[in-house]
């Protein structure tokens, strides 16, 4: 059985790294994962019934999206449950009701891809075997293809051994990840205000092969923005003084954003990744726009940095007479894991031989994750929340062109899994 597990893991991982979609265009990948769901005898709920339409963040245009399904029809998916997903809702819950009393168990899989060129040079091993991304800057860098596929590959253990298992486990299988904008559309659909136990997980992450980690804490809040300016465009030799300065606005934000000043409450990041402003050397530019993010080591820190960034937008727009606008499109939480979940997933992990090494907690600052959002909803109806890593062997780090991982690292980590949800029976009986 190991072999054939093993197998289909890799085939569904190297499939959807051949077809990554990015944030809420995960219709192909969401049309194959409800289809071998399906197939397997859980309950799905999927779209617009398990994701909040008001809570998403960042979601692409119309137009964008109806040219996505039109693709994702062409290449693969499945067509008979594309209605779900034509309007970019590309969430699904599956659920596993056995009937008999115990906890309800959850876990959370992400599947993303990100905007990136994959490598094309032949020492590139999905280049090499012939699964490199056939979409230009479109590449799963992030390892969520994997993700996708441990999803799976917990699904067909559970559907094997069903009539041994108690209670609930539900499956949710998230778009838009990166950038932090899926999560908490999930969560004010009310997924998980019914889960006794959470489980979000990540491959690699700098976390050796073979080692687990059984949660990972230290991810800091966030939000990200978008920002315009607009102004008024004018000669710049002949009326420069009809001119509002867009660009002007912009540069200053952006000068005054990475001087806000630290907290002492937490550690900062700040960052404006991307600005685009004007038409031409003699134009006084009426449109500027700016990308920016703010992090913080809780989310009363990373508020406060929000309100600076919306407090400097306010004047440097008001200094240069232009308008100003300020959208959110993507936002996470900070959360500790619950201690005594991830004790259980250590001993598990440390039961089954399943890694080298397990470690209890790492607290160290690292970047940001929405799960978040699932993991302290389920915290404060009483439930258990934690975020595990599996280590794996990473050919470049994450977001690199060059990302690859060991695909070795699918089965063990469908194993713990599948180990932690018997484990969680007992915990259960004994609480």
């Amino acid at each position: 059985m190991s072999e054939q597990l093993v197998e289909k893991l890799v085939h569904w991982r190297r499939d959807f790294h051949q077809f990554p979609e990015v944030g809420f265009l995960e219709m192909r990948t969401a049309s194959i994962v409800a289809t071998i769901l399906d197939e397997l005898g859980f309950e799905l709920q999927m779209g617009r019934e398990v994701m909040s339409e008001a809570e998403c963040m960042g979601k692409p245009s119309a137009e964008v999206t109806k040219e996505h399904y039109l693709w994702a029809l062409e290449n693969g998916a499945n067509k008979n449950y594309m209605e779900h997903f034509s309007d970019g809702y590309t969430g699904i819950v599956a659920t596993l009701d056995t009937k008999k009393p115990g906890p309800t168990i959850a876990f959370r899989f992400d599947m993303d891809a990100l905007e990136i060129n994959e490598s094309s040079l032949d020492s590139h091993y999905p280049m090499k075997e012939g699964f490199k991304s056939q979409l230009p800057y479109r590449m799963h860098a992030c390892g969520h293809d994997a993700h996708t596929s441990i999803g799976l590959g917990l699904a067909t253990l559970i559907a094997e051994n069903k009539d041994h298992l108690s209670g609930k486990i539900k499956l949710i299988f998230q778009p838009a990840e990166e950038g932090t904008r899926g999560a908490k559309s999930m969560t004010e659909a009310k997924v998980v205000d019914d889960v006794d136990y959470f489980i979000a997980s990540h491959i690699g992450t700098g976390v050796p092969h073979h080692h687990f980690v059984a949660a990972n804490n230290g991810f800091l809040a966030t939000t990200k923005q978008n920002i315009s300016f607009s102004g008024v465009a004018s000669h710049a030799g002949g009326r420069p003084e009809e001119g509002k300065n867009a660009l002007l606005a912009a540069a200053a934000a952006a000068l005054n954003i990475h001087a806000i000043s630290r907290h002492s409450d937490g550690v900062t990041r700040i960052n404006v990744g991307e600005l685009h402003a004007g038409t031409g050397r003699n134009i006084i530019a009426d449109q500027a726009d700016l990308k920016v993010e703010t992090r913080g080591e809780n989310s009363s820190v990373n508020e406060y940095v929000k309100q600076q960034v919306k407090q400097i937008v306010a004047g440097a727009a008001q200094m240069y007479g232009v308008d100003y606008h300020m959208e959110t499109v993507g936002e996470a939480i900070s959360c500790i894991s619950s201690n005594e979940l991830a004790n259980v997933l250590h001993e598990c992990a440390e039961a089954k031989s399943l890694f080298q090494a397990s470690t209890v907690e790492v607290n160290a600052a690292a970047g940001s994750e929405d799960a978040t959002y699932f993991m302290k909803r389920v915290q404060d109806n009483g439930g258990l929340a934690t975020y595990c890593i599996f280590g794996t062997e990473l050919a470049a780090g994450h977001h690199n062109e060059k990302f690859d991982i060991d695909e070795n690292t699918l089965l063990p980590a469908v194993e713990l899994l599948y180990a932690s949800i018997l484990s969680l029976e007992k915990h259960a009986q004994m609480v």
